[in-house]
């Protein structure tokens, strides 16, 4: 494989991504032709992810026919090679289902296990968030960086709620609940990309969530990261891209939420 420019594959995965996010919010025109299956218990899947996704292969295969890839709704024939791009080409399919106006497109792109490039396209916004390793991070082409809060009670978080492993419910709720006391609140987006993104550029000051997979978090890790921000699991360590749990934050609470977390997720 030829060396690649990152900063050129950045611009032109950005490109695709709105591309196919101009192509999945026209869908929204007759929600009645969407053919929305079931994947799992409140686990869905729309005929415009299938497309959405394979229109993003193709773009991508175009850009580096070496590559292999990770994504959501082709998981079954994943192509593990050296370079990989991890895609969730719908995050936030519950909400684009119900015409709720945040969802998004995500890409990372990896060598081995290492992220060294994100995309996330929030599509109503037409927001484009990206990085790639040793860069800033962006939002349509703005420099972003991510806050300087230091206190938990003039903190924004982010969370998820769990729709298939209630096994955790109950550190979970001790978290939401503690968060809920001594915070400025909590948010449920539904999109994880989304969550990432808004920590990168100072929205939210934290996210966390479990229950989550490589596509829900590659893209927007790495942008958090190159941000300025820590990425990190439960334990505080790295195994959060297979790990299926996350914690992001700014570096000024990243300490108070983390003993949060261990107090309640850890014993």
């Amino acid at each position: 494989m030829n060396p690649i420019k990152l900063e050129k594959l950045a611009q032109d995965v950005c490109s695709l991504a709105k591309e196919t996010g101009f192509f999945i919010k026209n869908q929204l025109i007759d929600p009645n032709r969407l053919d929305i299956e079931e994947k799992g218990r409140h686990d869905f899947v729309t005929r415009v992810d299938k497309q959405a996704e394979e229109r993003l292969i193709i773009g991508l295969r175009e850009l580096l026919p070496e590559c292999g890839f990770l994504a959501e709704e082709n998981v079954g024939n994943t192509e593990l090679k050296e370079f990989m791009w991890i895609v969730d080409p719908l995050d936030g399919t519950t909400n684009f289902i119900h015409g709720v106006p945040l969802f998004s497109i995500s890409i990372a792109f990896c060598r081995d296990t290492e992220i060294i490039l994100g995309v996330v396209h929030e599509v109503n916004l037409d927001e484009c968030f990206y990085a790639w390793k040793g860069s800033p991070a962006f939002l349509n082409e703005r420099q972003i960086t991510i806050s300087t809060i230091s206190d938990l009670d003039h903190s924004l978080f982010a969370t998820g709620f769990p729709y298939y492993d209630y096994d955790r419910m109950g550190p979970y709720m001790k978290v939401f609940d503690h968060l809920m006391r001594h915070s400025s609140g909590l948010r449920r987006l539904g999109s994880a990309a989304v969550d990432l993104a808004y920590v990168a550029c100072g929205r939210f000051e934290g996210f966390y969530e479990y229950g989550l997979r490589p596509w829900d978090v590659a893209a927007g890790a790495l942008i958090v990261k190159q941000a300025g921000g820590v990425v990190c699991d439960f334990k505080g360590g790295n195994n959060y891209l297979y790990g299926r749990e996350l914690v992001a934050t700014n570096k000024n609470i990243h300490a108070h939420l983390m003993k949060i977390i261990n107090t309640n997720f850890n014993r």
